[in-house]
C-alpha cells in the first residue's frame, strides 16, 4: 500500500526519445519518414564518433540516468546499443510507446497524464502565406493594425531577427507556424507590449481551437535591430484537455499541484496550484526546491523544453549532448535528496532527433526511468501507464486510460 506520505515527481526531458517507434513510418520530415530516428541513440553515436565536439568531448556521459536504465531503455525501446550507456540498472526501467495520432507536445503530455488525444490536429502546412485570410483579418482586428509580418514557418528566433524591426517601425506582429500544430505571434515587449501581446493571443486563441489547432504561443523579445532576443514570458494558450488527467486526479483529491516549466500552459491551467516558470537552469533549482520543501502527498510536474526548443529543432548535435550532460549532473543531488517513500519519473512526450532531416519532431518510443521504492524492468508499455503509475503511487482511485506498472 503507498504511504500516506508519499511524493511523485514527474520530469519530462522534452523530446530525449529512444527510437523504435512501429509506425514511426506514418510521420514525416519534409517529406522523409521518420523511420529509424532514435534522438538518444544517434546523439550517443554522434558523441562516440567525434562528431559531438563542440563544448564537451568524448563519450555521452550520463552516469546517473545510465545507472537508472537509460542506456537498457534505449536497447529495448530500438534494439540500438547507445555506446558509453553501458550501466547495469539499479532503478526502475523500461519504454513507452504513444497510442495517439500526433507527435507534438500536448499529445505527449496528455497521454502521459493518462489521455490519449482523441482527434487528429490540423496544422498549417503552407511554408509561406501560410494562414487564411480570416485569420490574418482576426489577427489585425484584435492587435488594431492594417496587417501582419511572416505568415509563414519559421524558426522564431530567425524571424525576430529578419522582422524585428520592421515590426518595431509599423507595430504590425510577427505571425508564424511550423510543423506543430501551432500559430505563434512574437512582438517586441516595449514597443508593441507585453500585456498587448498576452491579452492580443487569449483573444485569438478560441478561434484557433475550434479548428484543432492545438496552440496559440505569444512569442515577447526585446532589444533593438541586430540584437533581438526571445524573454521568458512564452505564454502558450492551448487547448483544454477534453477529458480528466493526472493533474485533475491529483487537485481533486485536495493535493498540491507544482507545475515547473510549461505544464500548466499545455494543460490549459486545469489542475495547477502552484506555477513556476523559467529557462531550464532555473527550473532545475525549482525541481530540487520541490523535492526539499513539497508536502506529503504533492505531485510535482515538470517539463525541461530547451533540449526541444534550442537543440533538437535547430538540429544542433552538440548542443543537445551538453544539455543532456548537464541535466544529467544536475539531478544527482537531487535524486540524493528524495524521501525514501517518494517516486521520481524520467520519460519524454515525443522525440526530435538532432540528426534528422528537417526540423519537426520525430516519432519515437521514450524511456520510463524511476528512483524511488521500486527497482526492475516493466517492459515496453504505452505513455498512458506513466500517469496509471503514478497515480497509484499517490494512492489515487483514478488511472485514466493506462495500467500501473508499480
Amino acid at each position: 500500500m503507498p504511504s500516506k506520505k508519499a511524493r511523485a515527481f514527474l520530469v519530462v526531458i522534452d523530446s530525449v526519445g529512444c527510437g523504435g517507434a512501429p509506425d514511426a513510418d506514418q510521420f514525416f520530415n519534409d517529406g522523409v519518414p521518420d523511420t529509424g530516428a532514435n534522438t538518444l541513440g544517434h546523439v550517443a553515436a554522434a558523441c562516440a564518433e567525434g562528431r559531438a565536439e563542440e563544448g564537451r568531448s568524448g563519450l555521452l556521459h550520463m552516469p546517473n540516468l545510465d545507472g537508472l536504465g537509460l542506456g537498457a531503455a534505449i536497447r529495448m525501446a530500438s534494439g540500438a546499443r547507445a555506446e558509453g550507456l553501458d550501466a547495469l540498472p539499479e532503478g526502475l526501467w523500461g519504454a513507452a510507446q504513444e497510442v495517439s495520432p500526433g507527435k507534438d507536445t500536448p499529445t505527449g503530455h496528455w497521454e502521459l497524464s493518462g489521455l490519449p488525444v482523441p482527434w487528429n490536429w490540423n496544422y498549417f502546412t503552407d511554408k509561406t502565406n501560410s494562414f487564411p485570410p480570416d485569420i490574418i483579418v482576426e489577427v489585425c482586428r484584435l492587435a488594431g493594425t492594417d496587417g501582419i509580418l511572416g505568415n509563414e514557418h519559421a524558426s522564431g528566433t530567425e524571424i525576430i531577427q529578419r522582422l524585428g524591426e520592421e515590426h518595431q517601425k509599423t507595430g504590425w506582429p510577427i505571425c508564424y507556424t511550423s510543423a506543430d500544430s501551432v500559430f505563434q505571434i512574437a512582438a517586441h515587449e516595449e514597443s508593441f507590449g507585453l500585456e498587448r501581446l498576452l491579452s492580443l493571443c487569449e483573444a485569438l486563441a478560441p478561434m484557433l481551437h475550434e479548428r484543432k489547432i492545438g496552440r496559440v504561443i505569444a512569442r515577447p523579445f526585446v532589444g533593438t535591430p541586430g540584437a533581438y532576443t526571445r524573454t521568458t514570458n512564452r505564454h502558450d494558450y492551448a487547448i483544454e484537455p477534453p477529458g480528466p488527467t493526472l493533474l485533475d486526479w491529483v487537485f481533486d483529491a485536495d493535493r498540491p499541484t507544482y507545475t515547473i516549466g510549461k505544464i500548466r500552459d499545455i494543460f490549459a491551467g486545469r489542475g495547477a496550484t502552484h506555477v513556476l516558470k523559467g529557462p531550464d537552469r532555473d527550473l532545475m533549482g525549482y525541481l530540487s526546491q520541490c523535492v526539499e520543501t513539497a508536502e506529503d502527498g504533492a505531485l510535482t510536474f515538470a517539463n525541461f523544453v530547451e533540449f526541444d526548443s534550442l537543440y533538437g529543432h535547430r538540429r544542433d548535435i552538440s548542443g543537445y549532448a551538453r544539455h543532456l550532460e548537464w541535466f544529467d549532473a544536475s539531478v544527482a543531488p537531487i535524486l540524493a535528496a528524495l524521501r525514501p517513500d517518494d517516486l521520481m519519473i524520467f520519460t519524454a512526450d515525443h522525440g526530435n532527433d538532432p540528426s534528422w532531416t528537417g526540423t519537426d519532431h520525430t516519432r519515437e518510443r521514450v524511456p520510463i526511468l524511476a528512483k524511488g521504492p521500486y527497482s526492475g524492468q516493466v517492459g515496453l508499455r504505452v505513455f498512458a501507464d506513466v500517469g496509471a503509475s503514478v497515480a497509484a503511487h499517490l494512492g489515487l482511485s483514478e488511472r485514466g486510460a493506462g495500467e500501473s506498472f508499480l
